[in-house]
């Protein structure tokens, strides 16, 4: 266990993309820190910037040297300025995983782990094997299995966080669209668990029907005739005031502040310069639509539209809480936080075109693992 096969991926500054799978010295675990052989890695929609940033991959071209599988593509023409600080720079990727702790640096938290499957959040996963720090690491029950236990973090705590945000903020329910995923199944359930009302929205009728199956209430399709009254109505029925949209692009994000200020505004009479003056807000948190984000600003002047992260929402959470967070994780895996996947590939695999075709589509129920040791 002296090197470990890993992926980087790097862009030149004559605007080419290479995504590498290299063998590379295991650096020793300092104090803090733990060597984790990862069993499975969940590719998430927030690791394809990190991968391919601004590439063209219909241009992609795939070499399976024996030294090590390459992918490599041209950016998109004018595209180096937009990603200057990482040019010439190879950089590990994959966020999450799931495995076993072979080896520890010498403090406490770090020694406890030994032997112990765990989750880890490093930004190096896609490898045979991944050094974190021990406080990024969540220990996982003995009937915890690796598929369980990779989809930790990123979808179990987005989710979470949401509903962290919506309290933090004083709202009492909440919109969230391309609410079939994996994430928008563990919100529903979070929120049924709760008594929270939740407005999922959706653009197809088998994604209607997984919502509905796991008892979800609010389900809005945004393909239907009626989808605007919908969307009223749902919002009428639960003030919602905060929406999180995974989409970005588009006006779906305006069309969901429409709503919520027609029913604030429902039989005000009189000049109304202004619109309602309860706030409403909308979080983008993801790029399905990468198209530019358009606003119908007919909805007063109370609104927001933003970004929101996740890790930069946990770093304004007590450590309690997270800590309070990643138990509930770590004890609902099985059930509010089941995740399902469509298959997986080994680390040369995911280079491969055709496959990335596959988990770059971000389809809704469609959702790919990395095996190191397939």
């Amino acid at each position: 266990m002296t090197t470990t096969k890993q992926l980087f991926s790097t862009v030149s500054s004559q605007g080419n993309l290479t995504v590498e799978l290299k063998t590379v010295e295991l650096a020793e675990p300092k104090d803090h820190e733990v060597i984790v052989k990862i069993e499975l890695a969940p590719i998430n929609p927030s690791d394809m910037w990190p991968m391919f940033s601004l590439a063209d991959l219909s241009q992609a071209k795939f070499n399976p040297d024996s030294d090590g599988a390459k992918l490599t593509a041209p950016l998109f023409p004018g595209m180096t300025q937009a990603v200057r600080t990482r040019l010439d720079q190879a950089c590990p990727v994959g966020n999450e995983a799931s495995g076993i702790v072979v080896k520890t640096g010498s403090s406490d938290a770090a020694k406890a782990l030994m032997g112990k499957r765990v989750a880890i959040l490093s930004g190096s996963t896609f490898a045979e094997y991944s050094c974190a720090p021990a406080q990024m690491c969540l220990p996982h029950a003995e009937t915890t299995t690796a598929e369980q236990a990779c989809s930790s973090f990123v979808n179990p705590l987005t989710a979470l966080c949401m509903i962290e945000t919506m309290r933090k903020e004083g709202h009492k329910a909440l919109v969230h669209t391309a609410a079939a995923s994996n994430l928008g199944q563990m919100l529903n359930r979070i929120c049924i668990a709760d008594g929270i009302d939740l407005i999922n929205i959706v653009r197809k009728p088998e994604q209607e029907q997984i919502l509905r199956d796991i008892g979800a209430k609010y389900v809005v399709n945004s393909s239907s005739e009626s989808y605007m009254s919908d969307l009223y109505m749902a919002i009428k029925s639960t003030g919602a005031t905060l929406a999180f949209d995974a989409t970005g692009g588009g006006q779906l994000a305006s069309d969901i502040l429409t709503a919520m200020e027609a029913v604030l505004t429902e039989g005000v009479t009189g000049l109304n310069t202004y619109g309602a003056p309860e706030h409403k807000q909308v979080y983008l948190y993801g790029g399905l639509d990468v198209s530019p984000t358009m606003l119908k600003r007919a909805y007063g002047m109370s609104w927001g539209i933003g970004g929101w992260l996740l890790m930069r929402t946990l770093a304004t959470l007590e450590p309690n809480r997270v800590i309070e967070l990643n138990k509930r994780v770590a004890t609902e895996i099985g059930t509010t936080f089941a995740s399902t996947y469509s298959g997986e590939f080994s680390l040369e695999e995911m280079l491969k075109p055709e496959n990335i075709a596959l988990y770059n589509a971000k389809k809704t129920g469609e959702k790919y693992l990395v095996n190191p040791t397939k």
